[in-house]
């Protein structure tokens, strides 16, 4: 079985195995305070070209979204998602769990526009009763979507005008980072320390064997966040295990070089669907592709080829999702390209 339904499979890159194995028997402090956190810290300053953020590391998206906004909102605000957002529809409610509301907004190609998220925000602070209800306090974007989809330059700093403008924080959930930069030269790491009160590199998704790096550039949510960390159980006691990954991710371009391996193949696999005269389910620039495939084709793919299945559709159709990763070999693309155009 040849494996497309995710970007997680495999271990990671070898870069990191090597170091992991090199540094075994080092001893250092715990806790994320040992050379290792200290130097991906200073990478990720440099990235950002901000000497003021801080960084901590964690080890799964989940944990950070849930940190993160534990420890950004007060007990009667909520978080403003889209409905399609990985907070909304994918972590067990894991924020509500927290105490905090997820707020929906309908998405198109899984994307909120500023102008709705004004909306949103005009329409709770200007209601006389706006204490009977749930506050937003913070807005959760990820880049790229859930349906692989990015958000441009411009429509990043729309919306993080409009947060600035009600006082509301931006966070934005980066567990694919990698591939919306490879997808979209537009998309840096300045560019997001430039719009976000806080976002997170991806790597878990994007080689490395675990592990996510959080970047607060807001004073109010860089205070006390180690407590919090602490408190979600989110404090990685050996911690040196995640600053040794980001520090082989982050250095000599690594992070990018992987990244545009699978945005590429996932762009053959594309170009074979829509050859096939597949319709896209959304139009997607990254290693996440989505098709309206006729179900009697899947039944034949589905003897060779795993796939995420995203929605059952009417007239004997599914939408489906293929997911390249950093490490997917070039021959499995060519054989499912090729399996494709056989249909």
């Amino acid at each position: 079985m040849l494996r497309f339904e995710c970007d997680y499979s495999e271990g990671c890159i070898k870069k990191i195995q090597d170091a992991l194995c090199r540094t075994n028997l080092d001893q250092t402090p715990g806790y994320g305070m040992d050379e290792h956190c200290e130097r991906a810290r200073a990478i990720i300053r440099g990235l950002c070209k901000r000497d003021d953020a801080e960084v901590q590391f964690l080890v799964g998206g989940t944990q950070a979204n849930m940190t993160l906004i534990a420890a950004a909102l007060r007990p009667h605000q909520g978080v403003v998602s889209a409905d399609t957002g990985h907070v909304n529809v994918h972590e067990s409610g894991a924020i509500e769990a927290t105490g905090h509301k997820v707020l929906p907004l309908p998405a198109k190609d899984g994307k909120i526009t500023a102008a709705q998220i004004g909306q949103a925000l005009h329409s709770h602070f200007s209601d006389t009763h706006a204490e009977h209800t749930v506050q937003p306090g913070l807005v959760y974007l990820s880049q790229p979507t859930e349906n692989g989809t990015v958000y441009s330059a411009e429509e990043l700093r729309a919306i993080s005008k409009v947060c600035r403008e009600y006082g509301v924080y931006l966070y934005i959930d980066g567990a694919r980072l990698g591939y919306a930069m490879a997808a979209c030269p537009e998309i840096t790491f300045g560019l997001m320390a430039e719009v976000a009160d806080a976002f997170y590199i991806g790597g878990t998704k994007v080689g490395a064997l675990f592990g996510e790096a959080m970047v607060l550039l807001h004073p109010a949510l860089k205070k006390d966040f180690r407590y919090i960390l602490k408190q979600r159980g989110g404090m990685l006691a050996k911690g040196r295990l995640l600053g040794i990954q980001f520090e082989c991710l982050l250095e000599d371009d690594t992070y990018l070089s992987i990244a545009r391996h699978a945005v590429s193949l996932a762009q053959r696999i594309r170009q074979a669907g829509l050859d096939k005269g597949w319709r896209l389910y959304t139009d997607s620039p990254t290693n996440q592709q989505f098709f309206v495939v006729p179900n009697a084709q899947l039944a034949v793919l589905s003897r060779k080829y795993s796939y995420d299945v995203w929605e059952k559709l009417p007239g004997e159709q599914t939408a489906i999702r293929f997911c390249t990763s950093w490490a997917t070999p070039l021959g499995q693309v060519d054989e499912l390209v090729g399996d494709i155009r056989s249909l």
